[in-house]
């Protein structure tokens, strides 16, 4: 693949730092790849892993030559890095960022950076619970949606530089206002990660009277909860950078929450299922096929015993026939017997074509709809 940058700089080299240096790296996207963190053991191992080429825990000579710098710390620490970067960036450098809130981060860089320097607001939505560079991943934003934010003010050649790395990274790129993006995010993924971590710390306090309760927890509150294993610092600063449309949406989830609550103090069965049906019914209009921010899957749920290489043994069988899996997931697993695995791919009719095949080689498909 061609180089689209001769010198990229990393500053923060985490799950979605390393991950971004992994891709680069990769696909030749850029001529070297320097990382920025405040720990040397940090940057040793993302050396050891392919995340940089060479790294510094000094801003100044992290982003010295580089044509493009991309701020991949929590949000609360982009101000105080634009500010100490500014003196030592080369006219002409694109600057960007990943994180989750935009309308104060471009802000911010609009009012510190030099009109010889562009700015371009960026938010992969990608991740895990993981945490650092150890759970760094080169395809981490394979058909992923990765969120470009411009202004007015932004430069024109410098959003299509930075869109034409998303999409070499395998990236479907969007383009939203800061505003607009800050808003949509907060619902979707802002406010569903603070009422995980509400619920996870409401169970905490009821293990405390009965230690066996999480013992209990099955998949639907283990699904619902995942996200409370996120960064703390890096949520808390996600918190306050989009506190406006965060206390909004906290307040209309309290509304909702209290109408429930009354529903249920007053025993009004009819009201308390129109409300479940209202939200069975808005659920259904969240795309099928989607898992995450992926594109269409076409999935297909199948179950092996208890085996070892039986997961490559079902990828081989598929890969015979140029069917490419795209995701996967164990859904259940019993040792002994065997467990049950989603399979998702992305080329129409794949689904059918897997079931089919794997059912002559006598395993147990069916498709997921």
């Amino acid at each position: 693949m061609a180089q689209l940058f001769k010198r990229i700089c990393i500053i923060g080299i985490g799950l979605i730092g390393g991950s971004l240096g992994m891709a680069v790296i990769r696909r030749g996207l850029a001529g070297e790849v320097v990382g920025v963190d405040v720990g040397l053991e940090n940057l040793d191992l993302a050396r050891e892993t392919g995340a940089i080429h060479r790294g510094t825990t000094d801003l100044a000579v992290g982003v010295h030559g580089a044509d493009l710098v991309v701020m991949a710390t929590p949000v609360g620490a982009y101000r105080n890095i634009l500010k100490l970067i500014t003196p030592y960036l080369t006219p002409g450098t694109i600057v960007s960022d990943v994180g989750s809130t935009k309308e104060r981060v471009v802000r911010d860089a609009e009012e510190l950076l030099p009109p010889q320097i562009s700015f371009v607001g960026g938010h992969p939505m990608a991740g895990s619970e993981q945490a650092g560079v150890k759970g760094a991943d080169a395809y981490l934003f394979e058909n992923a949606v990765y969120l470009l934010t411009p202004t007015a003010q932004t430069n024109e050649l410098a959003l299509h530089k930075v869109s034409t790395l998303c999409a070499a990274l395998g990236a479907r790129v969007m383009t939203f206002a800061p505003e607009e993006h800050d808003r949509m995010v907060a619902a979707v993924s802002h406010l569903p990660h603070l009422i995980a971590a509400t619920l996870v710390n409401t169970v905490g306090k009821v293990r405390q009277e009965h230690p066996s309760t999480l013992l209990l927890a099955a998949g639907g509150f283990r699904d619902t909860t995942r996200v409370a294993m996120g960064n703390p610092t890096m949520w808390r600063d996600i918190f306050l950078s989009n506190r406006e449309h965060v206390l909004d949406l906290i307040g209309k989830f309290k509304e909702t929450l209290s109408m429930l609550e009354e529903d249920i103090q007053g025993t009004a069965g009819d009201s308390i299922y129109r409300e479940l049906e209202t939200a069975r019914e808005v659920r259904k209009q969240v795309p099928t096929k989607l898992k995450g921010y992926w594109p269409e899957l076409y999935e297909i749920v199948i179950t092996v015993p208890d085996q070892p290489g039986m997961i490559a043994q079902v990828a081989a069988i598929l890969a015979e026939e140029g069917i490419n899996i795209s995701d996967i997931e164990i859904l259940r697993v019993r040792e002994g017997e065997g467990g049950t695995i989603r399979l998702g791919f992305t080329a129409p009719g794949s689904d059918e074509a897997a079931v089919r095949i794997l059912r002559s080689k006598g395993i147990v498909a069916k498709q997921r709809y």
